[in-house]
């Protein structure tokens, strides 16, 4: 199947960040490949799309097997002819506990789905992005807050995150001269299911328990659309959108 339009892939399509992201992309006549593990939730995401937009269609995929993000990228490209834009968004975390009572099967499953996830599903769109014509393509990962300062009891989450910046600047740099563009853009207290734990309390760094301010995450989408609406000639490397009033700057 072939389309004039331009094409995105979002991981996690199936709720809460991906989903927003994936429904603005959508509305702004994006063909968007939807990724998850759940085909009900992003067939859910599929139902919400607006009218005059463009189409999505819902890929299975564990993001953390090879061989599932390569079928991933091949269906894909069955349905689309080509693929401009690649939202790293999948990720997980780990039980809030001591770091010596984090297990090894606990730390590997957060590592699959926010580092490994994001590796392999860039390996595969730079592949793509190298071989269509016109050649390039923008890949945007989700780095959080967690990029810069961790949460109590968070070294899994926290670690991946860091490393995803990391990587942001690999591919942002072997990219260039192949019209490669990465981003990344840092969330703090989007308002999903994931984060509704915050109006009722969460662990600060002196150990009290305090209620956390969260925003829309449609404030999210429309940043992601502004990162992907520049021309490859353009880049806004690393964005910060956060709730008000959140404990990130400052002390305490």
């Amino acid at each position: 199947m072939i389309t004039t339009s331009k094409v995105a892939l979002v991981t996690g399509a199936g709720s809460g960040i991906g989903r927003a992201v994936a429904l603005a992309l959508q509305a702004e006549g994006y063909d968007v490949a939807l990724a998850g593990r759940t085909l009900d939730k992003l067939n859910a995401t599929a139902k919400l799309a607006s009218k005059g937009g463009g189409r999505m269609v819902a890929l299975v995929a564990d993001i953390g097997d090879p061989k599932s993000v390569a079928a991933l990228f091949i269906e894909t490209g069955k349905h689309f002819s080509r693929l401009d834009l690649l939202f790293n968004n999948a990720g997980s975390g780990a039980p809030a506990v001591a770091m010596e009572d984090i297990t090894y099967e606990q730390w590997r499953t957060v590592l699959d789905a926010n580092l490994t996830g994001a590796f392999l599903c860039s390996q595969q769109a730079i592949r793509m992005f190298k071989a269509q014509t016109p050649k390039g393509g923008r890949i945007i990962n989700n780095g959080s807050i967690s990029a810069h300062v961790p949460r109590p009891m968070s070294a899994p989450y926290t670690a991946t995150k860091h490393a995803i910046t990391g990587l942001t600047r690999s591919i942002t740099l072997d990219g260039r001269a192949d019209n490669i563009v990465c981003g990344q853009i840092d969330i703090g207290n989007a308002g999903t299911d994931m984060t509704s734990r915050m109006s009722t309390g969460v662990r600060q760094a002196n150990g009290e328990i305090k209620s956390e301010p969260t925003m829309d995450v449609g404030h999210v989408a429309k940043a992601v659309l502004y990162m992907a609406s520049l021309p490859l000639d353009a880049n806004v490397l690393f964005m910060t959108v956060m709730a008000n009033g959140m404990p990130f700057v400052g002390r305490g």
